[in-house]
This record gives structure tokens, C-alpha cells and sequence, in this order.
């Protein structure tokens, strides 16, 4: 239980720099899909969340 904090807080972090990386260099000026492709990109971290770092 003690690792679940720390697993989280790299999980955000990374989840935030993909975000940002995947925005600021593919899809800067194309609004419509930046949200659509970071809404696949949070729907990815939540799966891979769920499948490997939920506790059994």
C-alpha cells in the first residue's frame, strides 16, 4: 500500500507530459483534434491504469 501514492503521482505526471508533448508538437493548430486525441490519450492511461496498477 505504500507504493500506491507514488505509482499515481508517475502515473499524472506522465499522462501530463504526453499530453502536452502530443499538443505542442503534432496538433498545435488543429483544435478539434487535440481534444478528440487527448481524450484517447486519457481513455488509454485509464485502461492501462485499470489493467496493470490496480491493486488485486
Amino acid at each position: 500500500m505504500a507504493g500506491r501514492p507514488i505509482a499515481t503521482a508517475v502515473t499524472v505526471v506522465a499522462l501530463i507530459i504526453v499530453v502536452v508533448g502530443v499538443d505542442v508538437l503534432f496538433l498545435r493548430d488543429h483544435p478539434w483534434e487535440r481534444l478528440l486525441v487527448n481524450i484517447g490519450i486519457v481513455l488509454v492511461f485509464g485502461a492501462f491504469t485499470l489493467r496493470f496498477l490496480r491493486e488485486s
